[in-house]
């Protein structure tokens, strides 16, 4: 039995994903499906197992909500949910498996029915079609891909209380969780075995290893040291926040800032350093990393101890937590008392509420109690966040193309491939070290369009931060070629003239166009191709033909002529381009009507040349055919005859016209 969830109105549906009706994404696909539900179902009354499905069906649709899945299908007992079909934060594939995680604990804390259900959970990460417009039975969206396929049969072999991944989402998850190899797989359809993994748990929030040299970034470490320096120096805080998009090398910045004052005045600076996970298990776990015991012997240690070893045991208990936060204060503090401290927080757009006000009262204490302390934090470019005075933003901006190459030939030396590739990639990475990587670590020729995934998941993000208007005009603009022009986008869309030309300056505002040297607007390389890759066969041949007809009706010609678009007859039917007169028939369009002899040299398409016995004419299949005739007469126009085996014709150029054996003419070259 197939059961799909409501996605909302019809209305709502349509309104929201037009004016583009479909959509090629990588998106992460779940599934999740009870062990031994046939064995469990026939030895309970029916209203157990009512009681049992609707218990079992409401956990995990609430689980799926807390980590934006939406629920595509239910199959049975399985259940199919998608992430990062609708919209993608760059995180899809961490969200589906903690999702698949927190399915798993939440089904064995409550027993529904009293039943201890077990299930296995598979997800995998691919592209798929997705279909806003689709609907069936009252409203319905559809998503369609091989991926689904996959994730069903890796929850197939998953081990019962288990969650597999195939090797994409092990990718996209790397350093987020933990997980361990499997067994490599034969999974049923297809053609090659496929690694797997399992995970079994959310990573650390400890800060992120670099094994990269820091490029281009000397400015902004020396503007960032010289401000922990004065802070540590006059023992007067100072907040410093290095503010850049994802992908930008502010982590890699901040991990030399917090080693860049190694002394003040003689004595030693102590760093304490940690970073946000994204969707962090408890609100204040962080924040554990900043009062730990140190290797180098300095304990961040308070009067309230018991209450911080608490925290320490269970940093993600938010109970635990708040009990401890004042402790973990004094803490922090009372190790500033001692020697120079610089507390470093990465990605702190990703922190709670919670966590940002302790920073915030940490900052103030120790301004109001003089001690050399000093808060470095890393966000984006967006953060309204305010900063407790005194502060200093500092942007971390795109490299310039020189740094990019040093960068590039560094990591391509690294992966062990050619220095000489970085001359191509700088174009493509437009200054953003994330992006650097993800095309230096290994060859993109098998990816979709040549786009690494990695970098194909940044840009997702930064498409789906735009409202449907503007990512419309962006996947039009990608469609075309040269610069966009707002009259071709208006056309593809079919919107009024003049609707696109704000639309067109909002994308450059934000950094996605820039003026074209010929006019218009010229699109970043590597997002003109992700919004490319986004376009399917049918909207992209939808989008031509529009503009098709745009170009013809501005030249004053009738929509369709001499473009290969169907014109119309009175009748509103298409008109075969071919010049037969009949309209197209579905399922392979019209035949042209045979030409009569006396008409060839008139028609066109076929003409006898005298002398010449043969003539190629097309046979129902289409493929050309000799008709052989009287020697000296001008040869009939028709399908082969009985007693004379039609055989396929090869054609030769002869200057401008396409003939046949023999010198036939067969109308203009192609």
């Amino acid at each position: 039995m197939l059961i799909t969830t409501p996605a909302g109105s019809r209305e709502a549906v349509i309104a929201a994903c037009r004016p583009v009706p479909e959509e090629r994404r990588t998106a992460t696909v779940l599934f999740v499906d009870i062990v031994g539900s046939t064995r469990l179902v026939e030895r309970l009354d029916p209203e157990d197992v009512r009681a049992l499905q609707r218990a079992y069906f409401g956990t995990v649709a609430s689980v799926l909500r807390r980590w934006r899945g939406v629920v595509e299908k239910y199959v049975g007992d399985a259940v199919m949910a998608l992430f990062g079909a609708s919209g993608s934060d760059g995180l899809d594939a961490y969200r589906a498996v903690r999702a698949g995680l927190d399915i798993q604990a939440a089904l064995q804390r409550r027993r529904p029915a009293g039943v201890r259900l077990r299930v296995r959970v598979g997800v995998a990460t691919g592209e798929v079609l997705l279909d806003l417009t689709g609907f069936r039975d009252g409203g319905h969206g559809s998503a369609s891909g091989a991926v689904i396929t996959t994730a069903a049969r890796l929850q197939e072999h998953a081990p019962p209380g288990g969650v597999v991944v195939c090797p994409v989402t092990r990718s996209a998850v790397a350093g987020l969780v933990e997980q361990r190899p499997l067994a490599t797989l034969a999974l049923a359809g297809k053609a090659l075995p496929l690694d797997v993994w399992r995970v079994t748990g959310a990573a650390g929030s400890g800060p992120a290893r670099h094994g990269v040299p820091l490029v281009g970034r000397g400015r902004e470490l020396a503007s960032a040291a010289d401000e922990v320096t004065r802070a540590l120096r006059e023992r007067r805080p100072r907040w410093i926040s290095l503010v850049g998009p994802p992908g930008s090398g502010r982590s890699r910045l901040l991990h030399e800032v917090t080693r860049a004052v190694p002394h003040v005045d003689g004595v030693p600076v102590r760093r304490r350093v940690t970073a946000c996970p994204p969707y962090p298990c408890g609100e204040l776990a962080p924040l554990a990393d900043l009062v730990r015991p140190r290797p180098d012997g300095s304990v961040a240690d308070g009067p309230g101890g018991g209450v911080l070893a608490a925290f320490l045991a269970a940093p993600d208990d938010d109970t635990v937590a708040a009990r401890a936060v004042g402790a973990c204060r004094e803490a922090l503090l009372g190790l500033a008392a001692g020697a120079p401290v610089v507390v470093a927080v990465d990605d702190l757009d990703r922190a709670a509420p919670a966590l940002r006000r302790f920073l915030h009262q940490l900052h103030v204490a120790a301004g109001e109690r003089g001690l050399p302390l000093a808060v470095v934090t890393t966000c984006g470019s967006g953060s309204a966040d305010p900063l407790p005075t005194p502060a200093r933003r500092i942007p971390v901006e795109p490299l310039g193309p020189p740094d990019t190459g040093r960068l590039l030939r560094h990591l391509l030396d690294r992966a062990g491939r050619p220095a000489a590739l970085a001359a191509r990639l700088v174009g493509l990475v437009g200054g953003s070290p994330a992006l650097a990587a993800a095309y230096a670590s290994a060859d993109p020729a098998g990816e979709p369009g040549g786009v690494p995934a990695a970098a194909r998941r940044l840009v997702d993000a930064r498409l789906d931060r735009l409202d449907g208007t503007h990512r419309a005009v962006l996947l039009a603009g990608a469609a075309g070629s040269g610069p966009v022009v707002a009259a071709s986008v208006e056309a593809m869309l079919g919107w009024p003239a003049g609707r696109a030309e704000p639309a067109l300056r909002a994308l450059a505002s934000a950094g996605l166009l820039r003026p074209a040297a010929a006019g218009g607007w010229a699109i970043d390389v590597l997002v003109a191709r992700v919004a490319a890759l986004r376009l399917s066969r049918a909207v992209r041949a939808d989008f031509a033909r529009r503009l098709r007809a745009a170009k013809d009706t501005a030249a004053g010609r009738a929509p369709g002529a001499g473009t290969g678009v169907p014109s119309r007859d009175a009748g509103g039917r298409e008109v075969c381009p071919l010049g037969a007169g009949r309209s197209r028939r579905s399922g392979g369009g019209a035949r042209p009507a045979p030409v009569p002899p006396d008409r060839l040299d008139r028609r066109g398409p076929l003409r006898p040349v005298p002398g010449d016995p043969v003539l190629a004419w097309p046979g129902r299949d289409g493929a050309l055919r000799a008709v052989p005739g009287p020697a000296g007469q001008p040869a009939r126009a028709g399908p082969a005859t009985a007693g004379a085996p039609a055989q396929p014709v090869p054609l030769r150029r002869v200057g401008r016209r396409r003939t046949g054996p023999g010198g036939h003419a067969l109308g203009p070259a192609a």
